[in-house]
Order: structure tokens, then sequence, then C-alpha cells
């Protein structure tokens, strides 16, 4: 009997793992998750994410898929939710066409990016968010967002030196929310470069500042330069919403 091709959706607190990424003697979700679907299916699992999530980055719609022999899913998600750590969970879990493959099918995905923007401590959610006690100019940053979308060269937001694959994206969602002292960024691409979404909050946070002009994005994505654009945001502000794909590829 062949092998069948599932597809599960994830959440994770990322606080105390190393990100999504497998590594020797290191605690990952993608370790920890290959781990108990070899227990479960007492044979070698390897998974395949949607993005490699960053050390004490967060995921509420992580999507994996995998190739293991045919099991019945409410069985098999039974088992998972029973096996692994309280800080994963599975949202869901579906058979999918042999091909699909979480990352290389998907065609858009969503982050979000969270700050406390008060001198307050907020004690609670502090894994979740990043203080950011500052006054920020919302108008200034609202307009450098919106320089920010469609297709362009975004290399000057990435922090991989070495990125030899194409790196135009085309960022159609940058947007901010304010709720009282929370303020939550949402940005929707076709795909992201490395560190692209935290690079891309920490410039317009220094536009907030007052330390560079709205209107000089785009003279970062005509210099390609790393050096030019701000600092990466740190990554526990961070959460992987959505994945989304062109068909459902679930039957």
């Amino acid at each position: 009997m062949g092998e069948q091709t599932y597809r599960l959706t994830l959440c994770y607190d990322g606080t105390r793992y190393r990100g999504w990424q497998r590594l020797p003697n290191a605690n990952t979700i993608q370790g920890r998750l290959e781990s108990v679907l070899s227990e479960i299916f007492a044979q070698p699992v390897e998974v395949h994410g949607s993005g490699r999530t960053d050390a004490g980055v967060h995921a509420a719609g992580q999507v994996v898929s995998f190739h293991a022999p045919p099991m019945d899913r409410s069985k098999l998600l039974s088992q998972l939710r029973h096996k692994l750590p309280e800080d994963i969970g599975v949202l869901s879990l579906d058979y999918a066409p042999e091909r699909f493959h979480a990352r290389l099918s998907a065609v858009e995905k969503t982050y979000c990016y969270r700050i406390w923007n008060s001198s307050e401590p907020d004690v609670f959610r502090r894994h979740y968010r990043v203080q950011y006690p500052q006054k920020l100019d919302f108008e200034a940053m609202e307009r450098g967002m919106s320089l920010c979308l469609g297709q362009h060269d975004f290399l000057a937001f990435c922090s991989n030196k070495h990125f030899k694959k194409t790196s135009v994206r085309c960022l159609t969602r940058f947007s901010l929310e304010r709720e009282g002292n929370e303020l939550t960024f949402t940005l929707t691409a076709d795909g992201f470069l490395y560190h692209m979404v935290r690079i891309l909050v920490g410039t317009i946070l220094e536009i907030g500042l007052g330390q560079r002009e709205p209107e000089s994005i785009p003279a970062l994505f005509a210099s390609r330069n790393r050096e030019e654009a701000g600092q990466t945001a740190p990554a526990k502000g961070l959460c992987l919403m959505e994945v989304c794909y062109e068909h459902s590829n679930i039957r």
C-alpha cells in the first residue's frame, strides 16, 4: 500500500524553540513534530513547513505537509494532540493530493507583528509583543508603508547576504491597527525573504521616530543594500498568521 500525503495546520508558541528548522541537538518545532510522527508511524517521517520561522517567532497558521502510511485522520489527530507539547497545537489534519507541498504550493502568506507602545509593563503578553515606549508619528508611518506596497526588489530588506534567487516579491498588504497601546502590523505577500517582515517593521518604526523620511523608501529598493534599511525588529513580536493556496489541496 502506498503512502498518503497529509496536510497539517499548526499553531505554536515559539518562545522556547530555536525556530522551525530541524537542527542537531536543538529544540525546534520541526524536530519535535517529526519525533512524534515517527513514533506514531513507527518509521522515520520528514515534514515540510510553509516557512522556516526563526527562533522566538510564533505561528497561528503554519501549514505542514508530509508523507506517511494511511491512517484514520481522527485517530492520528488525537494522537498528535496527546503527544505534542502544550505549546505546539494541531488545528486541523487533512488528506492532500500526492503532489501537495506546504512551501512550494503556497501562493500567499500573512504575518502580524505586535508592539506594546507604552512605558507600562505588559507582563502577561511579553512573549508575544515588543515593548516600544517611544512616541511615534503614525501619519508618517502610514505614508512609508504605502510606498512599500506592490512588486519590488526587497533585497535591502533581507538579512541573507548570499541570497542567489530572485528577491522580487509582491507585497499586497502592509497595514497598522491601533487598539489602545497595542499596535498590530499586518503584511501579506506572495512570499517573504529572510527577516523581511522584521526589517520592514524596523524601518517603518524608524520613520515613526523621525529618524528617516517616508519618501526614503523607494531609494532603499533601488539600493538593494541591507545596510541602508532599518534595524531588524525583535523576533517575539512576529507571528505567521495564514498561508494560502491556489486550490484547497484537500480532499
